[in-house]
């Protein structure tokens, strides 16, 4: 048995903490994405980043990493849960203004394919549906390059 070892870093998350109270949804992801601010330290633990951003719509991208892998050699489940609710949470945040939060009260994700080392960049693509004063809904969908899909999800949020 090889053993392998990985070291990585993330940055302090209280300037984003701090951020989420005074900034509105879209300029702190903008801010996020453009290196102003820092990422939430899930993103450098599962591997992915935060790379589109506008009012109503996220793109995190992410590939296949040895560190990621279940049983059979693919992305594990929970990596592609994990940017899903990422992209339709950060959708739904991108609507919001300075001061109100949200969180996620459900999702559901279909996998529809295995994610392996030549699957390349997968693109999590996260849209809002509805958003209503209390609750929101969005959807996102994996995609590689040329836009197979590997997953797809849905979500409801609670807006606080």
């Amino acid at each position: 048995m090889t053993e392998r070892s990985r070291t990585y870093t993330w940055a302090d998350p209280a300037p984003l903490t701090e951020a989420t109270r005074t900034l509105d949804g879209l300029t702190l992801l903008t801010r996020i994405k453009d290196g102003d601010l820092p990422a939430p330290s899930i993103a450098a633990t599962m591997g992915f980043r935060l790379a589109e951003v506008s009012e109503g719509c996220v793109v995190f991208e992410g590939a296949w990493q040895e560190y990621l892998s279940n049983p059979a050699g693919t992305l594990h489940g929970g990596w592609y849960g994990t940017i899903l609710d990422s992209a339709m949470g950060c959708a739904v945040h991108s609507t919001l203004p300075a001061g109100t939060g949200y969180t996620t009260l459900e999702y559901k994700v279909h996998i529809t394919r295995g994610a392996g080392p030549d699957a390349g960049t997968l693109r999590a693509e996260g849209v809002v549906v509805h958003r209503g004063r209390r609750t929101a809904t969005a959807e996102a969908k994996l995609v590689d390059e040329k836009g197979k899909v590997y997953a797809h999800a849905t979500t409801t949020c609670l807006i606080l």
